[in-house]
């Protein structure tokens, strides 16, 4: 019984098999990790570019009422997906008077706190800019609708954009 042995051609056939199979999970590999990173970082290319936004200043010695609002959870603009914002918001008012009355029109307050979230889109939401005008949006739409007092503040407790 003799044993045969492998011809250089064999053994140059199966070391390009080898190759081939190595290269074609290399590739692979490196597609699987671009395609993971992108998904992760989906979202983040936002940049803030206004550096010049002026950050109000809180003096805690002079806060007025607080009134917390429920939770809000949007469905917002969106070209491509559909998009949500999860949200929980605090109004500042400037007196006892007007946080009763708030707490009185509260469905009021919500539907239009909906409304306005409701005509933004996905992108807006994401940077600081936006959410300020957003800020600036429901503070002069609820005072619009407040009669004993205003709004001073609008905070944001919790937000989510997704």
């Amino acid at each position: 019984m003799a044993e045969e042995k492998a011809s250089p051609q064999e053994k140059n056939g199966k070391k390009k098999k080898l190759f081939l199979i190595g290269g074609i999970a290399l590739v692979a590999i490196i597609l699987i990790g671009i395609i993971a990173y992108l998904l992760l970082n989906k979202g983040d290319d936002t940049q803030v570019t206004d550096k010049n936004v002026p950050v109000p200043q809180v003096n805690a010695t002079n806060l007025g009422p607080m009134v917390d609002l429920q939770d809000f959870v949007v469905n917002i603009i969106s070209d491509e997906e559909n998009h949500y914002v999860k949200t929980a918001i605090t109004l500042e008012v400037s007196n006892s008077s007007a946080s009763e009355e708030v707490g009185m029109r509260m469905p009021q307050m919500r539907d239009t706190i909906i409304l306005i979230f409701g005509n933004k889109d996905y992108r807006e939401l994401q940077d600081l800019q936006g959410k300020k005008q957003l800020k600036a949006e429901i503070s002069s739409r609820i005072n619009a609708i407040l009669q004993t007092g205003q709004v001073v503040a609008v905070y944001f407790t919790a937000f989510v954009v997704q």
